[in-house]
């Protein structure tokens, strides 16, 4: 994989580059939507790619894994063949999924001993192990391996966590290097810096991480419970040590104004349920403003569900069509509303890097942090 920066915006860390991957090319700042079984929700790959635009997509390593299992993507030929996205695929390790299932779980140095959600069997993810699976899936970006620490982790729980997810990181990184993927293309590993809200342990795994030299490097554990100005601290903490040539992935974040936030310290690459999830429950991120479909108000508003909008169901659709869909619990409600909070997000994502690459996204991200954080 390589990476070529091509601007830095004046009075701010924003960055504008380029990811060059045997997929494809993906233009930073971007959003990666989250398609967690080898699927983005409700959402076809035509629009993806013809409507939406998107570049880069996710699979999650613990659902693929448990389902449909890696003999079936062997045979297949890898997710990209599976699925039929032709385009690049990151892959999550699993570590968020299996911490998450706190009464399911057990960690020990040589791994995390975990419970099926399916079905109660028992399984083992091991550093070199996730990296092994990610080779079966073929994600073009794989993670390491870590734990994700809770954001109101105390010192002492945060130090230990970050001791094992630093020694885990040795070993997946070796398993890395001694190893290649199985489909004739090439697969990269982002180390993960993680650290809690304790700047000194942040600044201490970056250093690490940078370390590795790899080609690109992630930020995770935020977004998980800490106050926002801690997350946006840590960014700044761990973005002043993360080598410069390298893109810069902060995981599971975010509302369009923390990412927005997040390009303005330096980060590339970002990936959140939230535009899908959201959109499942009624909730449409627009361009100048947050709008709850479920509510009374656009019963009877015929415009169009966001006038100028990047997708063509912004135009299609009107408010109260919308809020009827949803009201009538329509599933057609839940992929219109899907389909327009990713083209949202990766529309404010292409405009971020239009105004770096201008020169002036400080002034324009002012303007739109207020608007896209309104109740309308």
């Amino acid at each position: 994989m390589e990476f070529n920066l091509e601007a830095v915006c004046p009075g701010s860390d924003a960055r504008a580059g380029t990811i060059y991957t045997d997929h494809g090319a993906i233009s930073t700042p971007i959003f990666m939507p989250v398609g967690t079984v080898g699927s983005v929700k409700g959402v076809h790959f035509r629009e993806l790619r013809d409507d939406i635009d998107a570049k880069i997509i996710l699979g999650n390593t613990y659902h693929l894994y448990l389902r449909p299992g890696l003999e079936i993507l062997s045979q297949a030929g890898g997710l990209h063949k599976f699925n039929g996205w032709d385009r690049p695929i990151l892959t999550d390790s699993g570590g968020f999924q299996v911490f998450s299932l706190s009464a399911n779980r057990k960690l020990r140095e040589e791994g995390a001993y975990f419970r099926s959600h399916i079905d109660g069997s028992k399984h083992l993810f091991t550093p070199e192990g996730v990296v092994d699976i990610q080779r079966v899936i073929g994600a073009d970006i794989m993670m390491a391996l870590d734990e994700c620490t809770p954001g109101t982790a105390d010192f002492d729980y945060a130090r230990k966590s970050l001791d094992l997810t630093m020694r885990w990181l040795r070993r997946g990184w070796d398993r890395y290097r001694e190893t290649s993927g199985h489909y004739g293309y090439r697969q990269v590993f982002f180390p993960i810096v993680q650290g809690c809200v304790y700047p000194e342990l942040r600044r201490e795994a970056a250093k690490m991480v940078a370390d590795f030299g790899a080609e690109g490097n992630a930020i995770g554990g935020l977004a998980v419970g800490e106050p926002t100005e801690a997350m946006y601290e840590m960014i700044e903490v761990v973005n002043d040590i993360l080598p410069k040539d390298r893109p810069r992935y902060l995981m599971g974040v975010g509302t369009p104004a923390n990412i927005l936030e997040a390009i303005d310290r330096g980060v590339d690459m970002f990936d959140c349920v939230m535009p899908t999830r959201n959109g499942r429950n009624g909730m449409l991120f627009t361009r100048n403003g947050i709008m709850n479909m479920r509510n009374r108000k656009w019963a009877d508003d015929f415009s169009p569900l966001d006038e100028g909008g990047p997708c063509y169901v912004d135009e299609v659709y009107s408010k109260a069509y919308v809020r009827h869909l949803f009201v009538s619990n329509e599933l057609l409600a839940m992929q219109i509303a899907s389909i327009h909070n990713l083209a949202f997000y990766l529309w404010l994502v292409r405009e971020a890097r239009r105004h770096i690459l201008a020169g002036d996204f400080p002034a324009w991200k002012k303007e739109m942090v207020e608007r896209v954080t309104r109740r309308l």
